[in-house]
């Protein structure tokens, strides 16, 4: 399963990015930050290339995959 390496929202916030300025700047979908405040990594590929441009990072960089327990 994959898992948030990071939290995703605070560093987007960091950023300059808040869940307000996100929503009013259609930057991503209200779903898209509710999946992450929730922990869920279905967000689609595009978002993840927002979110990694944003943070000027690669995508193993948010998310890792763990072995189911």
């Amino acid at each position: 399963m994959l898992r948030y390496k990071i939290n995703i929202l605070e560093e987007l916030k960091k950023a300059g990015y808040s869940s307000y300025r996100m929503r009013q700047e259609k930057v991503l979908a209200e779903s898209t930050l509710q999946r992450i405040r929730e922990g869920n990594t279905s967000i689609e590929l595009e978002s993840l290339g927002v979110i990694c441009n944003i943070l000027r990072c690669q995508p193993g960089d948010l998310v890792e995959w763990v072995e189911n327990a």
